[in-house]
């Protein structure tokens, strides 16, 4: 069984935030993106990123539920440090 969570974050600059986050992880992990989706694929799950007008669109997809935390905590941690003039909310779905 598949955990899964969704967050919208509101930004203008998803793009840029998506590009970002696959290049960072590309460096660790298999990555695939253009400026508009991205794929990241992580030993502990997956996470699908996508660049919409209203801001940026994140899936996380895990075996379990403790994989599932670790995976929202990663990205959002990380896009918090990219994003840090930005006061983003991070509100994660299950």
């Amino acid at each position: 069984m598949t955990n899964v969570a969704t967050t919208l974050v509101k930004t203008r600059k998803a793009s840029g935030y998506l590009q970002q986050l696959c290049k960072h992880f590309g460096h660790k992990t298999q990555v695939e993106f253009t400026p508009d989706t991205g794929c990241i694929s992580f030993s502990f799950g997956r996470a699908d990123l996508a660049a919409e007008p209203e801001g940026l669109m994140m899936e996380a997809r895990a075996a379990n539920v403790d994989d599932l935390e670790r995976l929202q905590h990663v990205l959002a941690s990380h896009l918090e440090r990219f994003a840090f003039r930005e006061d983003l909310t991070i509100d994660w779905r299950i």
